[in-house]
């Protein structure tokens, strides 16, 4: 059984080593081919440094890989974590990008599901479907060794012209015709994560909601939660550019910087504190203002990733009876988020604020982590 496979490129060489295990006795092979065609990739070079650079273009390496020719992708804030070393499982020299959309150019023996040709999102994640975790839908966790979020972290990702993914059956979803591809380039990533966080938030018809954070994740996560149709939902955001998008895009939204916070969901809320609040901001001050606002016994979902620990102040808490909800997204429904934008229920692309070609990627980074110009999320032509 192949328990290993990688590959790297050595003048105009291309080596790919197998490494196989046979009752117990480990055996090497290794194949030299011709490199062929070369792209350019997004590449993760040093701490604190992305540089576009040549790289071979991807093949297929086991039977249940697609290559796909990206046709967009998209700048993410896990992008700038593991730029600034807050991912020590990153994988110095990888291609960075963990959200896009494209065509599939080429597909394992295997894959069954795609086919050269087809449109499609790739997931965030990547999970072989078949283990425990993923079996139960939280493909998060998936047991294999490149389970999780690998794509742009652990393996070469899709800030390029080629992207290789494993397991294509479960990491790609056919866009449907009527879906261009802006509409459809965050629904592997920041979209999945929201439609995942409302999904296990138990929110029902006649409860208050807060969402905390306004970025792209946040906007998606509110885009989910009014599918549920709460009584009302309130988005606590600092940054004034945001609080107007979601004045002028979602009018019967309230909003609240998070100075007011607290009084502010006491006084729209009708038990003395929000039903449920998902935290979507990722700082310190508004993991605790999560706790705070939330009524006596309420969800509260943790959407964010923090670059250092948070503490749970249990003395402080205790009597308030809180369930919290944390982890990475189990981003296994984006075929119904597909289905969703679609039909018109949800409408992302008015997050695509700013759009670079992939030879001005470094202008978009620039834009991005310094929150100019009103951003909030940018595409990348590739």
């Amino acid at each position: 059984m192949v328990i290993i496979s990688h590959l790297f490129s050595l003048g105009k060489k291309m080596k790919i080593y197998k490494v196989y295990v046979f009752s117990g006795t480990i055996k090497i092979k290794m194949m030299e081919k011709e490199m062929g065609e070369i792209m350019q990739a997004y590449t993760y070079v040093s701490e604190g440094k992305f540089e576009l650079r040549e790289k071979p273009k991807p093949v297929l390496m086991h039977e249940r890989d697609a290559i796909v020719k990206v046709t967009l992708a998209s700048i993410c804030s896990s992008d700038l974590h593991i730029k600034h070393g807050s991912v020590p499982r990153a994988v110095l020299g990888i291609t960075v990008g963990h959200e896009m959309v494209g065509i599939v150019e080429s597909v394992g023996s295997a894959v069954t599901k795609v086919k050269p040709g087809d449109r499609v999102t790739v997931n965030v994640e990547t999970f072989c479907g078949e283990c425990f975790f993923c079996k139960k839908g939280y493909v998060n966790n998936c047991t294999d060794k490149n389970g999780g979020w690998a794509l742009g972290c652990r393996i070469d990702g899709g800030q390029a012209e080629y992207v290789r993914v494993p397991f294509a059956d479960q990491g790609l979803n056919k866009i449907p015709e009527e879906v261009t591809d802006r509409q459809a380039l965050l629904v592997g990533d920041v979209l999945a994560t929201g439609y995942w966080a409302a999904r296990i938030s138990e929110i029902t018809e006649e409860d208050t909601v807060l969402v905390i954070g306004a970025g792209p994740t946040g906007i998606c996560t509110l885009l989910c939660v009014m599918l549920k149709n709460p009584k009302r939902i309130i988005v606590c955001e600092k940054d004034e550019n945001r609080i107007c998008f979601i004045r002028e895009h979602y009018p019967e939204i309230l909003t609240v910087s998070p100075e007011k916070c607290e009084e502010f969901v006491r006084d729209n809320s009708d038990h003395g504190g929000a039903d449920v609040v998902l935290e979507v901001a990722g700082a310190e001050s508004t993991f605790r203002l999560a706790w705070e606002c939330a009524r006596p016994n309420a969800v509260v979902t943790v959407v964010a990733l923090y670059d250092k620990a948070q503490t749970l102040p249990l003395p402080e808490m205790y009597g308030k009876n809180l369930t919290f909800k944390t982890g990475g997204v189990d981003g296994c429904d984006c075929e119904e988020t597909l289905k969703l934008i679609a039909e018109g229920r949800i409408n992302t692309e008015p997050l695509i604020t700013h759009t670079y070609p992939l030879s001005r990627i470094e202008e978009g980074y620039d834009l991005f982590e310094n929150k100019r110009d009103g951003v909030i999320k940018v595409a990348v032509e590739c």
